[in-house]
C-alpha cells in the first residue's frame, strides 16, 4: 500500500534564522504523524534545516541540483554537496524551473538519473499550463513529460521516484484543480507508467498533487484513489498550516 507523502516547497523564502524558527515550531506539531514528511528549503537554509531535523520524522529535500557531479559551473549545486549535508531528496522539473530557466525534459532526465545514482529520492514535477489545458492537449503534454523525464530510468530505480502533478495554472494562484480533475490526471499518469513499466510497478509509485493545496481542500484531494500526497507551496511556510496538512487524517 502506498504511503501518503506531504512535502513543503519553501521556494525562495525564509532566511536561515527564519528557517530555524519554522522548523523548531513545526517539529512538535508533526512528530506523531503517520504520513511521510519532507521540507524543501532554499539552498542557504539547507544546512540548518538538515541539522535540526536529523533525528526527527522530517526528511529534507533540495529544490534543484546540477546535472553533473562537479566542475566549473558557477552558481550550481552538486548532488555530492547535498548528500554531504544530509539531504535525502530533490525536487526536479518544477514548472518555475521549466518556465523561468527554460529547463527541458531532456535536462531534467539527466538530473533525475544523477539523483538516483546517488540514492536521492527524486520528486519529479509535471503539469500543464492553462493554455495547454484549454487546448485539450494537456494529457499528451504530461505524457511526454513522463516518458522523456523518465527515459532510461529502470524499474528498480523507479522505486526512488515520486511524481508530483502540478497544474501550472493552480500554482500560487489560489485556483485548485477539483478532486475529479486532479484524479483524472493522476490516474492517467499511473496508466502511462503502467505502459512504460508494468501495472504492478505503476501501482507502487507515489503521485502527489500540487497547486494551492491548503487545510480546507486537502481531505477531498487525498480521498481520491490515485492521489498519494501533496507538494505544498505557500501553506508550507507557516508551521500551523503545514502541520494541518501533514495531520489531515488525524
Amino acid at each position: 500500500m502506498r504511503k501518503t507523502l506531504i512535502a513543503g516547497n519553501w521556494k525562495m523564502n525564509k532566511t536561515p534564522s527564519e528557517a530555524k524558527e519554522l522548523i523548531n515550531a513545526l517539529l512538535p506539531l508533526v512528530k506523531d504523524s503517520s504520513n511521510d514528511i519532507i521540507v524543501a528549503p532554499n539552498f542557504v537554509s539547507l544546512p540548518i534545516v538538515a541539522s535540526l531535523t536529523q533525528d526527527s520524522n522530517i526528511k529534507v529535500a533540495a529544490q534543484n541540483m546540477a546535472d553533473i557531479e562537479a566542475g566549473a559551473v558557477t552558481g550550481e549545486t552538486s548532488v555530492l554537496m547535498l548528500k554531504d549535508i544530509g539531504v535525502s531528496a530533490v525536487i526536479l522539473g518544477h514548472s518555475e524551473r521549466r518556465q523561468i530557466f527554460q529547463e527541458t525534459n531532456k535536462l531534467i532526465n539527466k538530473k533525475i538519473s544523477l539523483a538516483l545514482q546517488h540514492d536521492l529520492l527524486a520528486i519529479y514535477c509535471v503539469g500543464e499550463t492553462l493554455e495547454e489545458r484549454e487546448s485539450g492537449k494537456f494529457l499528451s503534454i504530461i505524457e511526454a513529460q513522463i516518458k522523456e523525464g523518465l527515459d532510461s530510468i529502470s524499474a528498480d530505480a523507479l522505486k526512488n521516484v515520486v511524481i508530483a502533478y502540478e497544474p501550472v495554472w493552480a500554482i500560487g494562484t489560489g485556483k485548485v484543480a477539483t478532486g475529479e480533475q486532479a484524479e483524472e490526471v493522476h490516474a492517467y499518469i499511473r496508466g502511462v507508467l503502467g505502459s512504460m513499466y508494468s501495472p504492478a510497478i505503476a501501482e507502487k509509485v507515489i503521485i502527489q498533487y500540487g497547486g494551492s493545496v491548503n487545510p480546507e481542500n486537502v481531505k477531498e484531494l487525498m480521498g481520491k484513489p490515485n492521489i498519494d500526497g501533496a507538494l505544498v507551496g505557500g501553506a508550507s511556510l507557516k508551521p500551523d498550516s503545514f502541520a494541518a496538512l501533514v495531520n489531515y487524517n488525524k
